[in-house]
């Protein structure tokens, strides 16, 4: 019932919103997304929807800033080109459209502006959600989501939002040079946000056993918490078990493609000294 109150809304929502004309895509895309929908019909029962569609981009290459347009804030459609948050929300809009059996492009549409836009509104640069901690809030309090936090182990850790990077540094974003407007939007959201409070999985913890498969599922959505001043998550991926282990499926800017690791995601995080641990988010 939860699930489909929440299409209710998301249809409403982009229907009275805003027309389909302010949607940025190529040809290639739509037939793309489609044709996915219309695979995955033969997804076996027990294939986790988010893992299976996240596979399905494994190869294409690692591409930044590929929502960043010249103009006017648009929904950006791009499945050619991809970084770690595009393909995080691509492979979650189309387990939502496969869980509730749509299966048309502008429904694939729909479900991803209401995902990445605050409200599901697209109201300029601002409205977008820049930091993946009110992405989940905000996913969260639409239902598409939960966020995984248990008050035991393994979710040992305590963390507190505190981002300013984009307020602080708009110069380094181009659709926000010179915007005094969204740039005061900006810092107003970074204040709103900072301060919550969250549990997460410290990298050392990261095992294989019963307590970590119980409490991290294939295509769970993996946010690495780091210490990077003024950020709140510095990656995101697609959890994926293995024999030896949990890995990520990720648009890695090392390998410039999306891959599936090669090392579990306790080797990978161990060479990476900013990153403290995982949040888990399942996609409901």
């Amino acid at each position: 019932m939860k699930k489909i109150l929440s299409l209710i809304i998301v249809l409403t929502c982009c229907v009275c919103g805003k027309a389909q004309n302010d949607v940025l895509y190529n040809r290639n895309d739509s037939v793309k997304i489609e044709r996915l929908l219309k695979e995955a019909a033969d997804m076996p029962k027990d294939t986790n929807p988010v893992l299976y569609f996240a596979r399905k981009f494994i190869g294409i290459p690692y591409v930044a800033h590929t929502l960043e347009t010249d103009g006017r804030e648009r929904l950006v459609i791009n499945t050619r080109q991809l970084d770690c948050l595009t393909l995080v929300e691509n492979s979650t809009a189309l387990a939502i459209c496969h869980n509730n059996n749509l299966s048309r492009f502008k429904d694939f549409c729909d479900v991803l502006r209401y995902i990445r836009y605050r409200g599901g509104v697209t109201d300029g640069y601002a409205s977008r959600i820049h930091y993946f901690s009110e992405w989940i809030t905000d996913n969260k309090a639409k239902g598409l989501v939960d966020n995984i936090e248990f008050s035991s182990v393994p979710f040992t850790a305590t963390g507190k939002v505190n981002v300013w990077f984009m307020g602080r540094h708009p110069e380094k974003y181009k659709m926000l040079k010179g915007k005094q407007d969204d740039i005061n939007k900006i810092r107003n959201i970074e204040k709103r946000v900072n301060g919550q409070t969250f549990r997460y999985i410290p990298k050392n913890e990261i095992k294989d056993n019963a307590i970590m498969r119980n409490a991290i599922h294939d295509g769970d959505i993996l946010a690495i918490v780091t210490t990077m001043a003024g950020l709140d998550i510095a990656h995101v991926g697609v959890a994926a078990w293995h024999k030896d282990g949990l890995h990520l499926l990720n648009a890695s800017s090392i390998h410039h493609k999306v891959v599936e690791e090669p090392m579990t995601l306790y080797q990978y995080m161990q060479k990476h000294p900013s990153q403290l641990g995982i949040r888990v988010i399942r996609v409901m």
